[in-house]
């Protein structure tokens, strides 16, 4: 890992060894944290995690003053381009900020009133994502497979991608399906996002990609939020095989029926900025942490009740979709999905799983490009941190951003009436073999269920499964 200042081993002189005293400093207290600066790496950044658990107390608490302290003690330890948890407290900062600003409507309204969303910036940072990453083309390459597999000769295929974003994994597929024993089939794409500029971009590449493959080839565009999605406009016609794709869309649809759920039978008491703290005293760094078991540390990840069977609350909107798509009869359906639990009730119980899951994702960032690169600020600032504010400063129908594990969509697809396929020999192959075309060993990938999880370290991080209607 890159690292600005090394590391060093926590001792007994540790600042981190005061923790109460030092959280209960006000900003009063001589000079402006002038002992916060001296803090080394290692203390610094469990440091920051005690802060940022203590800020979030008092933020749900409702005491506003508090969370003012300690968001200003954050303020001389965070930075947005300093190392992984400098940069992940800075986010989680401005999103603790955000809910409070949130309690003050005409406030929070005036401030972001000349905010400019411009899409020609958000399809770079969903570019610079696939292409840092490997999560999405290992997607892709599982997803194409598991098409190929399903649409075998076939001669009319019928492709609905709930969320067309990107070109290239269809430009890979028409390659491969040119290249059927027995010719390729007509295909027609049904790409959905609300943005047409998108839409025209990915129509405008496949088409010329099929004029070149000589493969019959139509492109259907429905510009529509998913939420608002009318399946009868995805004009799925008799005689067509369909397969249905979605990329990380499903759990928006969960915000819709923001019922009460049911409580964690852990309360999150257990897991606080000192206990926190004290377990990972003997951690280096932060990829220490995810590197290791946390069998000794309350991971939310293993056992929250967001992360229990026992837990699914039933979603209205995310039923009646998922029975809309199973009346299509598709011949396969692909799903990816962050494989974290971000659905709690609690705002503690989301930011304790989405600390631990950003962590991860900021330390890949750490691997692959420098500190001072543009494109990782961009993509750290513009898709992640604007995650983490929905998933921490939101609530209601706002809050869009509600990952859930693999078993819960094992549970919601079989309610609606699809089965799992596992997935091939041959689509794990090639899955895995693109992951070890990475130079970095930190990406792993691991089947459950049949299906795929994608992990940095041992830290699961996104899903691929594959469906078919039960009849």
């Amino acid at each position: 890992m890159l690292q600005d200042d090394g590391s060093s081993s926590v001792t007994s002189s540790s600042p981190l060894q005061n923790l109460s005293m030092m959280s209960s400093l006000s900003p009063s207290f001589g000079s402006p944290y002038q002992w916060l600066k001296e803090l080394k790496s290692e203390d610094r950044g469990l440091y920051l995690i005690h802060l940022l658990l203590t800020c979030a107390n008092h933020v749900a608490a409702g005491n506003i003053e508090n969370a003012n302290i300690a968001l200003d003690q954050i303020s001389h330890l965070a930075c947005p381009n300093g190392d992984t948890m400098q940069r992940i407290a800075s986010y989680f900062a401005e999103a603790l900020a955000d809910r409070i600003l949130r309690s003050w409507p005409g406030i929070y309204k005036a401030l972001n009133s000349t905010k400019l969303s411009v899409v020609s910036e958000d399809i770079f940072v969903k570019k610079m994502f696939f292409e840092y990453f490997p999560f999405l083309k290992v997607a892709s390459v599982i997803t194409n497979q598991a098409i190929i597999e399903a649409m075998e000769g076939e001669k009319m295929v019928h492709i609905v991608d709930l969320n067309a974003s990107e070109p290239l994994q269809w430009r890979a597929l028409l390659q491969d399906l040119s290249a059927r024993p027995e010719g390729p089939p007509h295909l027609r794409i049904t790409g959905v996002n609300q943005q047409k500029e998108v839409l025209e971009q990915i129509a405008h590449v496949l088409t010329e990609e099929a004029e070149k493959l000589d493969i019959p080839f139509q492109f259907h565009q429905v510009v529509s939020k998913l939420e608002n999605l009318d399946v009868e406009k995805l004009r799925v016609k008799t005689g067509e095989a369909l397969a249905i794709s979605s990329v990380m869309q499903l759990h928006t649809l969960l915000a819709h029926d923001d019922e009460p759920q049911k409580k964690s039978p852990l309360p999150f008491k257990h897991l606080n900025g000192l206990q926190l703290q004290r377990a990972l005293l003997n951690q280096n760094t932060l990829g220490d942490l995810l590197e290791k078991d946390t069998a000794n540390v309350f991971s939310p990840g293993n056992e929250s009740a967001s992360s229990s069977p026992l837990s699914l609350t039933t979603s209205a909107k995310m039923d009646g979709f998922l029975h809309a798509l199973w009346g299509l009869s598709p011949k396969i359906t692909v799903v990816t999905e962050q494989d974290s639990s971000h659905n709690g009730t609690t705002l503690m119980e989301r930011l304790s799983e989405s600390l631990y899951f950003y962590a991860a994702l900021f330390d890949c960032l750490e691997y692959t490009l420098q500190r001072t690169s543009l494109e990782r600020l961009k993509v750290e600032k513009m898709l992640f941190g604007e995650e983490i504010k929905n998933i921490v400063g939101c609530e209601g129908v706002e809050r869009k951003e509600r990952h859930e594990k693999l078993d819960k969509w094992f549970q919601r697809f079989d309610g609606a009436g699809f089965g799992n396929v596992p997935l091939s020999y041959y689509a794990m192959l090639q899955a895995r073999r693109l992951l070890q075309s990475y130079s970095c060993e930190g990406y792993k990938i691991k089947e459950e269920k049949g299906s795929v999880v994608i992990c940095w370290q041992d830290r699961a991080l996104f899903s691929v499964s594959t469906w078919r209607c039960r009849r």
